[in-house]
């Protein structure tokens, strides 16, 4: 029947593009002496280079001597799709040398290629070719050249394309609404979302939407979006899954995840996209209990975890120190495949350290095939939080030695290393490294590392003098640091000149006056201690009661 149909099959291929059946489809059209027709070969050759099959892909395309624009532009997009990008470029050389002439879906195939190799000047060559080719006004070349700065970051150039045509269709409007929330210039989204709106010519869709929704990040955009949301209400688009997931998504980037639970409930099909920011915004939020729950519910439902959300699901599991479930996903990613991915086997690394099973995590970093800064840095800072700094150093020379080169997390994990071993030599001449031999500029996090360093070994006053140089304001967390110290070797003195620092910075913030005020009930000086927790009172500080793992409150 197929042989007879062989349309029949293609159709069925379009919905199961499975590389078993693409061969069936291929056989098929072989036998009935169709597979050197220009339409059937390129049908064939989308589903092999949706497969990533690219040598039956070329094969095809080899043994077919009649070929069309459309062969030509699958076989780029099979190769650009590989991310075989030198291969699609000379594709296009090649084609050039025939009597085919490249249309505007050549260029964008090219285009595509040239922003995910990050080739800007290879981006400025095909721009060249658009317009020599006359298709400086085509919405399908000039969406993508859009797409192309955008994601490079050139968004400026990205608005030259989008203004140089004169009406612009839905496409266009949203790869530009898209590139100036991707480049996070949310506000200028917002006027070319409202300027389409009042054009009157294009009505915005769910694209156009979830283009503006994915442009905020930060919880006082809150407004804007619940603005939004309404419109997607009036406009019946919540129901879409696309547009649900990214509203899922906006709620949990702004950690409203109450919001991002209602909008997720009322999807009728959540896809995995809206699955994956429901358990990623909860891990976020810190509700890492939720997370687990959410992720074992998508089990449940039969949907497979991508590796995103599997490596957001081993933090969530780590700060829970919860092995046994953290296992449980070691056996699915074992399953699944996903051991080769670098971002969740550095997840599994962190997760077995933070959790104590310092051994199981040096296993999996022992049998990755493909390791990055990531990995090493999880195993450096797993090791340095157990005391064992001389393992931490030894990884941390085998690492540069594969030509590998260090970032800030790396440095962060070898100074937080030293001072759980109390290395304050070898901290000191970390904090040099850092700066003299790689040209990376401390952070926060290293500043109070090395304020504890010194701190724990009574150096207070050295501390003081490395902190009074930095740059103004010195961030809460440094004088914190070593107001900690100070309480630990009983310096009084010290301890409220480094507090005054504080209240100077954060005035209304209660946990640095009640540390001095137990310095001050420390040295018996119970009119400072009184007079202090007046002070608290009258700038209206309240000190947050803690919570007791046995149950209840303590304060």
């Amino acid at each position: 029947m197929f042989i007879q149909y062989p349309s029949l099959l293609l159709e069925l291929a379009k919905s199961h593009q499975t590389l078993s059946i693409t061969k069936q489809l291929h056989a098929s059209i072989t036998r009935a002496h169709l597979s050197h027709d220009s339409f059937y070969a390129t049908k064939i050759l989308r589903f092999y280079g949706l497969n990533n099959d690219l040598r039956s892909a070329c094969n095809l395309f080899d043994k077919t001597p009649q070929r069309s624009v459309f062969l030509w532009n699958s076989m780029i997009r099979a190769f650009a799709r590989a991310h075989k990008f030198d291969e699609a470029l000379s594709l296009y050389t090649k084609m050039l040398g025939t009597q085919i002439r490249p249309d505007n879906f050549t260029y964008a195939c090219l285009i595509r290629a040239c922003h995910e190799n990050f080739d800007l000047d290879g981006l400025r060559l095909e721009h060249g070719g658009v317009i020599v080719s006359g298709l400086a006004l085509d919405s399908v070349s000039c969406s993508a050249l859009v797409t192309a700065y955008s994601k490079m970051g050139l968004v400026s150039e990205a608005s030259k394309v989008f203004s140089g045509v004169s009406e612009p269709d839905l496409v266009l409007w949203n790869s530009m609404i898209s590139g100036y929330s991707f480049c996070e210039f949310w506000a200028e989204g917002l006027r070319l979302f409202n300027r389409m709106r009042e054009n009157g010519k294009q009505q915005p869709d769910g694209y156009t939407l979830v283009g503006i929704i994915s442009g905020l990040i930060d919880f006082s955009q809150l407004g804007i979006g619940l603005g939004i949301h309404g419109l997607c209400l009036k406009s019946g688009f919540d129901c879409s899954a696309y547009v649900g997931s990214a509203l899922v998504s906006m709620y949990s980037r702004f950690k409203c995840m109450n919001l991002a639970y209602g909008v997720f409930i009322s999807l009728c099909q959540p896809d995995l996209v809206a699955w994956s920011a429901l358990i990623t915004g909860y891990s976020w939020y810190g509700d890492h209990k939720k997370a687990l729950f959410f992720y074992r519910n998508l089990s449940v439902e039969g949907k497979k975890a991508d590796s995103i959300l599997i490596a957001s699901i081993f933090v969530a599991a780590a700060h829970l120190a919860d092995v046994r479930s953290g296992s449980e996903i070691h056996g699915y990613v074992l399953r699944h495949g996903f051991e080769s991915n670098v971002m969740v086997s550095s997840a599994l690394i962190d997760m077995y350290l933070k959790c104590g099973f310092v051994g199981l995590g040096i296993l999996v970093f022992d049998n990755m095939s493909n390791r990055n800064v990531v990995s090493y840095n999880s195993v450096i800072s797993g090791l340095g939080l157990h005391g064992l700094a001389v393992q931490a150093f030894k990884l941390f020379e085998e690492m540069i030695e594969t030509g590998m080169k260090p970032d800030e997390s790396t440095f962060s994990s070898l100074l937080c290393a030293c001072c759980h071993s109390g290395l304050v030599k070898d901290g000191r001449e970390v904090f040099r490294r850092m700066m003299d031999e790689f040209c990376i500029q401390p952070k926060t996090e290293h500043y109070v590392h090395i304020v504890k360093l010194l701190g724990m070994v009574g150096e207070l006053k050295e501390a003081y003098n490395f902190i009074l140089p930095l740059k103004q304001p010195v961030d809460s967390g440094i004088w914190g640091a070593l107001l900690s110290c100070c309480h630990s070797h009983r310096s009084y003195e010290l301890a409220e000149m480094v507090s005054q620092h504080l209240f100077d910075n954060e005035p209304r913030k209660g946990a640095y006056r009640v540390m001095l005020s137990n310095i001050y009930a420390g040295d018996g000086r119970w009119d400072d201690v009184k007079k202090m927790r007046d002070d608290m009172d009258n700038v209206g500080v309240r000190k947050i009661p803690g919570v007791s793992w046995i149950g209840g409150s303590y304060s």
